[in-house]
């Protein structure tokens, strides 16, 4: 069964363009659903499926010749002339196809899907052979909503700027939004019913990703250094990075952590969060924030407080809202997000009014309108507060 991701109807609206498709994303997030889903939608005949993690698909476009590839499409049935719909999975696996689907792309009339688990390799290889001939979709673990769908629970498109919701509503998805928090949302997750499957699942994602997408995308060899390194950042999320102490923990120099962490967030395991400023004479200006791409993931790598668990998902829920950044003053007082320069957002399990006079307080010093206290557990109403789980 296929589960509608929020990202599919902008990808379909491009069936008919002549851009080449790009959807890429870490493993495991359903891009190879999304691609089989699209070539079964297509209405026509002419169109093939290739798995370039299978030797025998890589083979079939590593050739000198690109000709010769139609010649052997022509053999499979295909008609070459025709409009052609050809789904290439798992790029990355085949250094040349850029220039594969360049040349084809231009000599021929052929659409291209395709999907890669690393924007590291497509926006080094593909910024250049695709210029102007692509279109690059990012696809992450589930949101809260597509979450709620994928668990067959009946659910608004509630807007989170809205702070209206039901006593009801609260109770009926508020053990939906705990397991959310607890175990992320890549979908086979998110699927499977049994905590000790889940974590297992959680446990092999991990593991492909330091042993296939990192020995196959970079030239890191010390598979224990990265996994110690990970798993530091993994307790250190929501906080300021410190390149120096991680690499004083590590045992590893500091340029080569820091090339480690700028490795890991162009493959989309973390995203590193800038400041919001105004006046950098109050406010600090470099030190950015870490978050994981999925509360699950992080969670079999690290111990961490339920109130981190809660800001790590909240962060992951607000990045498909807007640009997001934090707010900091040197006397250590903080807005935890940001979004679009505009709108003040502070994290907390069971808001009370000092927090949200609190948040009042920076938001003037920020000189910023809008404010929503977020919480995780239901308390008393009160304006600008509203529940973590009606951000969707």
């Amino acid at each position: 069964m296929m589960y509608p991701r929020t990202i599919y109807s902008r990808i379909k609206a491009h069936l008919g363009t002549k851009s080449v498709v790009v959807l890429t994303g870490m493993r495991r997030t359903g891009k190879t659903t999304i691609l089989k889903h699209i070539l079964s939608e297509i209405r026509s005949d002419n169109k093939a499926y290739f798995d370039l993690e299978k030797i025998s698909d890589r083979e079939f476009f590593d050739r000198k010749n690109y000709d010769s590839i139609l010649l052997d499409l022509a053999q499979r049935g295909l008609e070459p002339k025709k409009k052609l719909y050809l789904c290439i999975d798992e790029i990355q696996f085949l250094p040349n196809i850029t220039s594969v689907i360049k040349y084809l792309y231009d000599h021929h009339r052929i659409k291209f899907f395709a999907t890669g688990s690393s924007s590291y390799y497509l926006k080094n290889l593909f910024t250049q052979s695709l210029a102007g001939r692509k279109i690059v979709f990012e696809l992450f673990p589930l949101d809260f909503c597509e979450f709620l769908t994928f668990k067959d629970v009946p659910h608004r498109e509630g807007s989170f700027l809205k702070n209206a919701f039901s006593r009801a509503e609260y109770e009926r998805l508020r053990f939906y939004y705990e397991e959310f928090i607890e175990f992320g949302g890549f979908p086979e997750v998110v699927l499977t019913k049994s905590k000790v499957l889940k974590k297992e699942m959680l446990n092999d994602i991990i593991s492909s990703y330091i042993n296939i997408d990192i020995q196959s995308l970079a030239d890191f060899r010390k598979g224990k250094d990265i996994y110690n390194l990970i798993k530091m950042l993994a307790s250190r999320c929501a906080t300021r990075l410190d390149y120096s102490k991680l690499a004083s923990m590590s045992g590893l120099s500091r340029p080569t952590v820091e090339s480690y962490v700028d490795f890991f967030e162009k493959t989309y395991l973390i995203t590193r969060v800038p400041v919001f400023t105004r006046n950098t004479d109050r406010e600090i200006v470099k030190a950015r924030k870490i978050f994981f791409c999925d509360n699950g993931l992080m969670g079999i790598l690290a111990q961490n407080s339920s109130g981190v668990l809660f800001e790590n998902a909240l962060f992951n829920q607000l990045r498909h809202k807007g640009e997001v950044r934090y707010y900091a003053l040197k006397d250590g007082s903080e807005i935890d997000f940001i979004l679009d320069g505009t709108m003040a957002l502070e994290a907390k399990e069971s808001p009370t009014g000092v927090d949200l006079n609190t948040l009042a307080r920076l938001s003037r010093i920020a000189k910023l309108k809008k404010i929503h206290l977020v919480g995780r557990y239901e308390v008393p109403r009160f304006n600008d507060y509203i529940w973590g789980g009606a951000i969707r």
